[in-house]
């Protein structure tokens, strides 16, 4: 049944005639023209209307819900904790705003120049080609095209020593699609269909109704292995030069929806909130523009489930795409889609960001619990993502779920939260750049000691270099995630969770201390 608040916020919502009608048409005017009563609260910060000087009163007191950047209801909690959080988070996105354009377009040239490369044959090889008049120039829509992470971390094989029915199984997989999602179709559809031998189900661009355009980017395969008749939804996560995906990230803007809780306003708007109806059960689809992620990817799922009786589905994601991960099966609990609840066979995030409040957190564990839903929540190292948005008193947003944490010696265990949860600690600052060092000076060695696979390129190492500079940065890109999974030193995690089927339940002798060291 759904929860009492819900129902009265609907029937509430049914005396509202404009309720019904979409009236906003671009990002801008979203937070002041569209009608949110679908929410009972809400704060939402619009970056793109502060000036200077509203930056500066950010930290002085005064009731936020009359700035012009702030849109909110009346009264507001306004201490200078709060209204610090604030000021970090929209200079953040202004800052990233400033230079989107010319950020998208180092991007683009960049990438475009690393496919230059490796199209053809190497750096050298480009140079003589130039001389010769026969430079090969890359298809971005080709197989062969790589992003920017995939130039990273090149691997496409899975790691054959990890079998279907193995403990590590699931996440190993779910870690190597939440890699690729970064790439282009032609290139995925190769991968899964040529190289891992499973059923390519198609790779989307599906709609935000508040950006009014294709944003959102998931694909969908069917693994047909005899241990494993496995659907799996991989949400894309957050492009290395994309300032929009990365304002997300930063943003603290936040809806309230009865009898969840509060949530994330940017991932909700990329699953497929509504404008003015936030999430009804169903949707009559616009053929105007390409469908909307969280309503195609669960109408795709029922045909498949219906089909056959035996086929269960896992959702995954890295960075941004972890978020939507788990925000997918708390939606289908809202909608009470009980019977797809019970065949989702898990949620695996690899460097999630929060996602929202402790309500949020308790409504979406009590919801996996009764399914028997196992949720984990990996993080390496010093990963600056998941420790964002902030988590303390003035906030709400908090993580939930089994934390999988992953020193840099790939040492996992569980933890009630990753180490150093909100990053910018001072006492943390030392330890975080020496264990940079060592994680530039392993990408010498890790080759000679797990194996040719584990060889890190040129590009990898430059980005290791960043993460002298920012601590944290460089250990968010896929390569770590994919290393944890598959030489991660303690299987036993997966061995207890595949055998109990939930992640709450943990023994004492599994946990880890909260404050352990990042560098052990």
């Amino acid at each position: 049944m759904a929860s009492k608040g819900y129902v009265e916020a609907r029937k509430k919502l049914s005396y509202h005639p404009t309720f019904f009608f979409p009236f906003c048409n671009n990002l801008a005017m979203t937070t002041t023209k569209c009608n949110k009563e679908f929410s009972i609260d809400y704060m939402l910060l619009k970056h793109e209307k502060l000036s200077f000087y509203e930056l500066i009163r950010i930290l002085f007191p005064g009731g936020i819900e009359k700035r012009a950047f702030v849109d909110c209801q009346e009264g507001a909690e306004s201490n200078f904790e709060r209204r610090w959080i604030i000021f970090i988070s929209i200079l953040a996105q202004k800052l990233l705003q400033f230079v989107a354009k010319p950020l998208s377009w180092f991007g683009s040239a960049f990438e475009m120049g690393l496919n230059l490369s490796s199209t053809n044959g190497g750096f050298g090889m480009l140079l003589l080609n130039c001389l010769r008049g026969k430079i090969q120039w890359p298809d971005k829509t080709s197989p062969t095209f790589s992003s920017i992470c995939g130039h990273l971390d090149k691997r496409v094989e899975l790691d054959k020593s990890i079998e279907p029915g193995d403990s590590k199984y699931y996440a190993a997989l779910s870690m190597m699609c939440a890699k690729i999602a970064y790439e282009n179709k032609a290139y995925i559809k190769t991968t899964v269909e040529d190289r891992w031998k499973m059923e390519f189900l198609g790779s989307f661009d599906f709609w935000n109704d508040y950006q009014d355009k294709a944003t959102t980017q998931a694909f969908i395969l069917h693994d047909k292995n005899v241990d494993s008749d496995t659907i799996v939804v991989t949400f894309r996560g957050t492009e290395a030069f994309d300032a929009d995906a990365w304002c997300t990230d930063f943003d603290i803007s936040w809806y309230e929806i009865p009898g969840v809780g509060k949530i994330h306003e940017g991932f909700m708007k990329a699953l497929g909130l509504q404008k003015n109806l936030g999430w009804p059960k169903d949707i009559k689809q616009d053929d105007s523009h390409p469908p909307v992620a969280y309503y195609a990817i669960r109408k795709m799922l029922r045909e498949r489930l219906q089909a056959n009786g035996e086929t269960k589905f896992l959702v995954t994601g890295h960075s941004l795409g972890a978020a939507l991960a788990i925000l997918f099966p708390a939606v289908l609990a809202l909608h009470e889609e009980t019977w797809m609840l019970k065949r989702l066979r898990g949620v695996y995030s690899f460097g999630q960001p929060r996602v929202g409040d402790q309500k949020f957190g308790e409504f979406t564990t009590k919801k996996l619990k009764e399914h028997n839903i196992p949720y984990f929540r990996f993080v390496y190292c010093n990963d600056l993502v998941p420790r964002l948005p902030y988590d303390d008193k003035a906030l709400m947003f908090k993580h939930f779920g089994t934390c999988v944490y992953y020193n840099s010696f790939y040492e996992g265990k569980i933890v009630a939260e990753e180490p150093n949860k909100n990053y910018f600690s001072p006492l943390m600052a030392i330890p975080k750049t020496l264990n940079a060092v060592w994680e530039l000076i392993r990408s010498f060695i890790i080759a000679h000691l797990k194996g040719k696979e584990y060889t890190e390129g040129w590009f990898l190492r430059a980005y290791r270099v960043l993460g002298l500079i920012v601590p944290g940065v460089s250990a968010h890109g896929p390569q770590d995630y994919v290393n944890s999974t598959r030489l991660g030193s303690d299987p036993q995690l997966y061995c207890f969770h595949t055998k109990s089927q939930h992640s709450n339940n943990v023994p004492e002798s599994l946990l880890g201390s909260e404050n352990s060291s990042s560098l052990v």
